[in-house]
């Protein structure tokens, strides 16, 4: 079975860009703790298009949602190959003719895998017949009737109270001694009787309802208890799966997933793509390059993934595995940013996209221009951002390498005293050459970090444009920025109310074309000097 493809089968490599990765698959050796990482880089990406529009034309790719992945890898020869793989099984299987086999584990289990699988869906079917046992449907038709009747008695018996008590006024104006004793006396009968009445009917419901609410009961009681045993048949399969299933890294290490983790993994570990193509490289002298992951197919509720959208390492399943599957492989240094000025108060970078401004919140989004420039400078660890590029934008990132410049910038960019131009190519033509935008912005707080137009609680935002060039379907713009809002340009040129096209390469407000970045580069940025006093007019070329 062929596992290796070529990359002429995906795309022509010359035509990709050679940009900053956009993720890393990361973790600590368990040995010695360095911090090892595999790129997802603008190539790998690429291809994974190539490879979406390959599961878009075949039906059976689109039965069911699930993770794709590829691995970018080298022969011992120096050439470059891709290997592919699917999570968990395709349409039942866990072969499929051009995919990577899954982990070795499954067949020494195979037996005891079939023999559980029987028993849960013999407990399963057990739970759902017992869900729909004819006594449900009987308990809650008798019970809907006895209240319909009891409802239908409580009024007319309001209504004969309400009459009792005009009457009782009448006959003790009317009546007196003996006679309305009697009359009162007969009264407060029908009373008692309409209470004896409602009490039998009460009774009758209660003889009716309460047999079938105890079979009801009983039934409930065995359904706790069968889904308490499918539990811990679950639980007995995944240990003895966990035990079987055995990983190999690049140092040539072996170990099971409950050596690895011996504290429990969840249900599916071992299943990924991530560790799949990882374990066959390892096993097959293949050398890692890249790797990316994405979703195809519908999403079910508890996913809540979007099909075509890359992922990372899944927190659960994958990210606990990576540093023993990436022990032995020794990726690429990062790549040494272009500095377009530098004195002993300031410092300026060409930051590429894919690139984060500065590090993230979790352990997989920690490379940054601020992280690089810590780690290279000798002063690094005291510079600090003064401002923030779009981790998909690329161009003038500039930062401050004591704390009076620091703020003496961060008043002029809150000010806005400073000076930003940022180059872009529109997907489509623009057919006004310029103008003004002013919208107001407000972050999404259920789709975070989109941002949208929002008149009642939005900030307000001014852009302008002019258009530079038309090139057969799209337009190249020069942005001038005078806030600063988050994607403030990307949304100024998405939304209707501003110039109505993305930003090409900006999937995230709607740009459908197969672009291998967003074509937004801040290109100029003008300040005064923190410390001199003089005027800094910084510039770049735009690399698209």
């Amino acid at each position: 079975m062929v596992f290796l493809h070529p990359l002429s089968d995906f795309i022509d490599k010359y035509t990709v860009s050679n940009s900053s990765p956009s993720y890393y698959y990361q973790g600590r050796c368990p040995q010695t703790g360095e911090l090892l990482k595999l790129p997802r880089t603008s190539l790998v990406e690429a291809i994974a298009h190539n490879l979406m529009q390959y599961l878009a034309n075949d039906d059976l790719y689109c039965r069911e949602g699930k993770m794709y992945g590829i691995l970018l890898v080298e022969l011992p020869t120096g050439e470059q190959r891709v290997i592919k793989a699917f999570s968990g099984l395709l349409n039942g299987n866990s072969i499929v003719e051009g995919w990577v086999p899954p982990i070795p584990g499954r067949d020494e289990v195979a037996l005891d895998e079939a023999r559980t699988l029987a028993e849960l869906e013999a407990i399963k079917q057990e739970i759902i017949t017992l869900k729909q046992l004819p006594q449900r449907q009987q308990y809650e038709t008798l019970k809907s009737e006895f209240d319909i009747k009891l409802q239908t008695m409580s009024e007319r018996h309001q209504n004969y109270k309400q009459q009792r008590y005009e009457k009782r006024q009448i006959l003790c104006e009317t009546l007196t001694g003996e006679a309305l004793i009697i009359a009162l006396e007969q009264l407060d009968e029908e009373s008692r009787q309409h209470g004896i009445e409602r009490r039998y009917l009460k009774r009758q419901r209660d003889e009716a309802l309460q047999p079938l609410q105890q079979i009801i009961e009983t039934a409930d009681i065995h359904i706790r208890e069968l889904k308490q045993q499918r539990k811990q048949l679950s639980r007995q399969l995944q240990t003895q799966m966990h035990a079987a299933y055995t990983l190999v890294n690049f140092l040539g290490q072996s170990q099971s997933l409950q050596q690895l983790i011996p504290g429990g993994l969840p249900t599916g570990t071992g299943d990924c793509c991530a560790p799949k193509l990882l374990h066959y490289a390892a096993t097959h002298n293949l050398k890692p390059l890249a790797m990316a992951e994405f979703w195809w197919g519908a999403s079910s509720v508890n996913q809540d993934k979007i099909q075509g959208e890359f992922y990372g390492a899944c927190v659960e399943r994958c990210q606990p595995l990576m540093g023993f599957l990436l022990s032995g492989l020794r990726p690429n240094p990062p790549e040494v940013l272009p500095i377009l000025y530098e004195d002993e108060w300031l410092i300026a970078v060409n930051k590429p996209p894919g690139l984060l401004s500065v590090p993230g919140r979790y352990s997989d989004r920690q490379d940054s221009v601020l992280t690089r420039l810590h780690h290279l400078l000798p002063d690094g660890m005291a510079i600090a951002s003064v401002h923030r590029l779009d981790q998909e934008t690329s161009g003038i990132l500039l930062l401050a390498r004591d704390r009076s410049s620091h703020r003496q910038l961060s008043q002029q960019f809150q000010q806005r005293q400073i000076y930003k131009v940022y180059e872009a190519i529109l997907s489509g033509l623009l057919t006004i050459d310029q103008g003004v935008i002013e919208l107001p912005l407000w972050a999404d707080p259920e789709n975070r970090p989109y941002q949208k137009v929002d008149k009642e609680h939005g900030k307000p935002s001014l852009t302008h444009f002019r258009v530079i060039a038309r090139e057969k379907d799209y337009t190249r713009v020069e942005f001038i920025p005078l806030t600063g809002r988050t994607h403030q340009l990307r949304v100024h040129a998405a939304d209707v109310r501003g110039l109505g096209i993305t930003i090409l390469g900006d999937r995230l407000y709607g740009c459908v074309n197969n672009a291998n970045r967003l074509y937004l580069h801040a290109r100029e940025l003008r300040f005064q000097h923190p410390q001199t006093g003089e005027t800094l007019h910084l510039q770049t070329d735009t690399p698209f």
